[in-house]
């Protein structure tokens, strides 16, 4: 057996520098990059390795351990899961702040390779910087936080567990079902330390793409019900879109006149004017697909996770509808009691397809999908058009940054009520127009993530909107896209707080409370120029008012070579009224409020009417 003489870091880098996928016909190193802060965890043994791997694998410098993380999974999902990036901390603070975008990538099922340093494996001279300390159990580090937002966790204390952990780690990130984040915990003495590995751990691996095919009786049951079906609904989810299945499942949808109805992950998967098109589902959805879904006899749905804000808290669809489920994972394609279906949704709808010829939706369902189609079109024109109000609302700003975006654009946001507004109102022509993260609801990942996505898909125009919120928590990766010459468009909604956190709590009786800065405890209420923050960290910034000096600003942005910000404040208590469906948010039993008490009786109410099927 030849070998070769590396550090256990070295040997990480060689091993995923040898990591390959097909795209397009052309062979693609999997691995685009490293995200790395180093600190004394990693910088002597990772750093070495990455600075001598040079352009192999390129290492990118970000300001913030969560942000970057965030960068590498914007890239992860804007690459539809074809290519990955990884991220190396120190121990301690820079290895927890991983843990949130860990969160983000478990929930959104995306790849992600974590290399934290770790303590030393030796122990000589513990305890080190920033080393945690359990009273019980002397191998717990900061890195176990990590464990339950991991699909794959190891912690490497001997440079030969590689030979295994390696491939283990990379059969994780490519496996369709079970994808998702990775972390290999690096003790940092290990991380120098040399031994002869097998030369074959660096020999080239191409990872095809795995279509895993539905079992063919799985596929004959969920036939027989889309027959016997009246009125049939398919909802789309993410998985529809890695599995790279829109365009079979718009002739599917087409040739069976069967309406399709998208979750966050799933938007775009038929362009907004496609005949088939409901747009979005659920809590954020749209009148059109909710009422489809309440009127549906079987729903299909197709890579999706089934989460409350698709199902209306369990409420949405009809009591006496059918559930089948087509997932690549079995743990989601048995929710609710749904007829499991497992295996790759582009083969699963082929395999579909072949045994439904010459069947098609009735005409008077499709008649009703027209109809609502068209209500829903009046009510979405007059939820973007500016009105009177002295302060813009959400949907406002949305519909001015949707006439001002190109056909090449991605829209880009993650947390508070703009991606509600965004679900519903956003007319993207494909999924790659449209990037929500509202699986984990993280606030902070908006511009990060954005930055993943440019550095995915150079070509296109990312757009961010982003509230005041968000913006305060993490922003500093602005810098890094001035520093890597990666072209941003943020739009800043400045409301002054939470607004939408603001609008649930007086929602379910409370009053205005820790939300909006001017309802929390203060001395002085902070007069924030976002504008001034963002030039100095290097973009092109400008506060204004109202929509038509927005309008004006975004042309400006569009001709821009440097990431842009633009700033404009926006009515907290404004959101769009039409669509939408119920949220299951337990309101207080016993309050002194009147309007608690009274949101309280509501709620009740909603929860029966919810158990007799009514909602």
């Amino acid at each position: 057996m030849q070998t070769l003489r590396l550090t256990a870091a070295q040997a990480v880098v060689r091993h995923l520098a040898s990591q390959f996928v097909e795209l397009g016909g052309r062979r693609t190193p999997y691995f685009a990059g490293v995200w790395a802060l180093f600190g004394h965890g990693n910088v002597a043994g990772l750093g070495e390795a990455l600075q001598h791997a040079g352009a192999e694998l390129p290492t990118f410098r970000a300001h913030n351990e969560q942000a970057m993380a965030h960068a590498a999974i914007g890239f992860a999902k804007a690459m539809r899961r074809e290519r990955a990036m990884a991220c190396t901390t120190s121990i301690g603070p820079g290895a927890l702040n991983l843990v949130t975008a860990a969160g983000v990538a478990h929930v959104n099922r995306l790849p992600l390779l974590l290399l934290p340093g770790d303590v030393f494996a030796s122990r000589r001279p513990d305890p080190v910087l920033q080393q945690v300390e359990d009273f019980a159990d002397a191998a717990v580090s900061a890195n176990d936080c990590l464990r339950p937002v991991s699909r794959y966790f190891d912690r490497i204390v001997r440079p030969e567990q590689l030979l295994d952990a390696l491939p283990r780690a990379m059969a994780t990130l490519r496996d369709p079902a079970a994808c998702g984040p990775v972390t290999l915990a690096m003790c940092q003495d290990v991380q120098a330390e040399a031994w002869d590995f097998p030369r074959s751990l660096f020999e080239p691996r191409v990872w095809p793409r795995r279509r895993q095919p539905a079992d063919p009786h799985e596929i004959d049951q969920l036939a027989a019900l889309v027959r016997s079906a009246r009125a049939p609904l398919i909802i789309a989810g993410g998985g529809a879109v890695y599995a790279g299945a829109e365009h079979r499942l718009r002739r599917f949808a087409e040739r069976l006149q069967i309406p399709v109805a998208e979750t966050q992950a799933g938007r775009g998967v038929l362009a907004w004017e496609h005949p088939m098109s409901l747009g979005a589902i659920g809590v954020t959805g749209t009148s059109a697909a909710n009422q489809a879904a309440h009127a549906a006899d079987l729903i299909v749905a197709v890579g999706t996770r089934l989460q409350d804000f698709t199902t209306a808290s369990r409420t949405l669809f009809g009591p006496n509808a059918r559930l089948a489920h087509v997932n690549v994972a079995a743990y989601d394609a048995h929710k609710h009691g749904a007829l499991a279906v497992v295996g790759d949704a582009d083969a699963a709808l082929e395999q579909l397809e072949s045994r439904l010829d010459g069947f098609q939706a009735q005409p008077a369902w499709a008649r009703r999908i027209a109809a609502w189609r068209d209500a829903w079109d009046s009510n979405w024109r007059a939820a973007v058009s500016p009105s009177d109000a002295p302060l813009p609302c959400d949907a406002e700003v949305i519909g001015v940054a949707l006439r001002a975006a190109g056909p090449e654009s991605t829209v880009v946001c993650a947390a508070g009520g703009l991606p509600g507004e965004l679900h519903k109102l956003w007319r993207p022509a494909d999924p790659d127009g449209y990037h929500v993260e509202y699986g984990f609801s993280c606030m902070g990942y908006e511009i990060a993530g954005a930055l993943g996505v440019k550095l995915a898909r150079p070509d296109r125009d990312v757009l961010v909107l982003v509230g005041d919120g968000s913006y305060l928590m993490l922003n500093s990766e602005i810098a890094t896209s001035v520093m890597l010459g990666l072209k941003l468009t943020i739009v800043v909604l400045d409301n002054r707080g939470f607004g939408c956190i603001d609008r649930l709590q007086r929602s379910t009786g409370g009053a205005s409370f820790n939300n909006l800065l001017a309802d929390a405890r203060h001395a002085a209420l902070p007069d924030i120029d976002f504008a001034a923050h963002a030039a100095s960290l290097g973009a092109i910034a400008e506060h204004v008012s109202g929509v038509e000096q927005l309008e004006h600003a975004l042309a400006r942005a569009r001709r821009s070579d440097r990431t842009c910000v633009i700033v404009i404040e926006t009515d907290p208590a404004r959101s769009t009224e039409a669509g939408g469906a119920w949220w299951d948010v337990p309101v207080a039993a016993v309050s002194v409020r009147a309007e608690v008490r009274e949101a309280r009786g509501r709620y009740l109410e909603a929860l029966e009417a919810a158990r007799a099927g009514k909602t």
